[in-house]
Order: C-alpha cells, then sequence, then structure tokens
C-alpha cells in the first residue's frame, strides 16, 4: 500500500474515533446531590440537586431503590398559597445549571423501604431526554444530610 494511502487511512480512522468519542461525552452533570434525613416510620423525603445539561434537554425521570415511587415535585406561590405537586418533567437549558431544592423544583422519594440515616448515601438513577428524544441515564449518589439542614422546608406531611 502506498504510504500516504496509508497515512489518509490511518487519520481517517482516528477521526472517526474521535467522533465517537465526542458524542459519546454529551452529557449532563449533577452537583450536590443530596437527600433529607428521615425519622424512623416516615414514609418520605426530598432530593435536591443542580443539574446542568450541555445541549437543550429535560429531566424526564429519576428512580431509586430507596423508594417505592419517585416524582420530580414543583413547590409554586399562586395566590398567596404554596403549592405542590408533580411535574412530568423540568427543562434543562444548554449550559445553565437547574437546581432542585426545597423552595423549587426537587424529587420526592415516596414509600421510603426504610429509614434514610444521615451519612448514608442514596442512588438516585436520572433520566435527561435531549431535543433529539435521545435519552442519558445519569447515576448519582446523594449524601443523606440532617433533618435541620434546611428547616423549615419538610413537607413530607403534605403527601
Amino acid at each position: 500500500m502506498h504510504p500516504v494511502l496509508n497515512t489518509l487511512k490511518r487519520a481517517a480512522c482516528a477521526l472517526s474515533l474521535l467522533g465517537l468519542a465526542f458524542q459519546a461525552s454529551a452529557q449532563t452533570k449533577v452537583d450536590d446531590a443530596w437527600v433529607r434525613a428521615t425519622v424512623a416510620s416516615q414514609p418520605a423525603t426530598g432530593a435536591f440537586m443542580t443539574v446542568t445539561a450541555d445541549s437543550d434537554s429535560k429531566l424526564v425521570k429519576v428512580a431509586s431503590p430507596v423508594a417505592k415511587d419517585v416524582q420530580i415535585h414543583e413547590m409554586s406561590m399562586k395566590d398567596d398559597v404554596m403549592k405542590m405537586g408533580p411535574v412530568a418533567s423540568v427543562d434543562l437549558p444548554a449550559g445553565k445549571a437547574v437546581t432542585f431544592d426545597p423552595s423549587g423544583y426537587h424529587v420526592m422519594l415516596m414509600g421510603l423501604t426504610g429509614q434514610v440515616k444521615e451519612g448514608d448515601s442514596v442512588p438516585l438513577t436520572l433520566t435527561v431526554e435531549n431535543a433529539k428524544g435521545e435519552q442519558e441515564t445519569v447515576e448519582v449518589k446523594a449524601a443523606v444530610r440532617s433533618l435541620t439542614h434546611m428547616e423549615g422546608h419538610d413537607h413530607s406531611k403534605m403527601h
């Protein structure tokens, strides 16, 4: 084989591999994931985090083995009344951090399989869908923090 042709083949192969690596690196980043600790027999708790997608996407599902039902919720004020309830998804604009906290979007872990104790770690699986409909799963280990970490925001009794 001619040396120039051989070099071109190698370069083409390297570029195609680079392209695959670039596609596979499309990532959603999750920072500061945590779950509020519970007391014995408490049926639900909240999970909180900051999610940043590298392309326009949406969080469509969260799952965890510590809960029978996991829902994405939104807390909002309407006519001076605080409302909370499930949402189908949360938009994740490209490159913008979206915060999940007790006073806005958050994840509810309901039907807990046991007490969630401070110092433990809770596995969460986030499903993110991009504008093309392609889904990515993100595995997260959320630290369990004390009940007093964000006082005044415990709405587990609202369910």
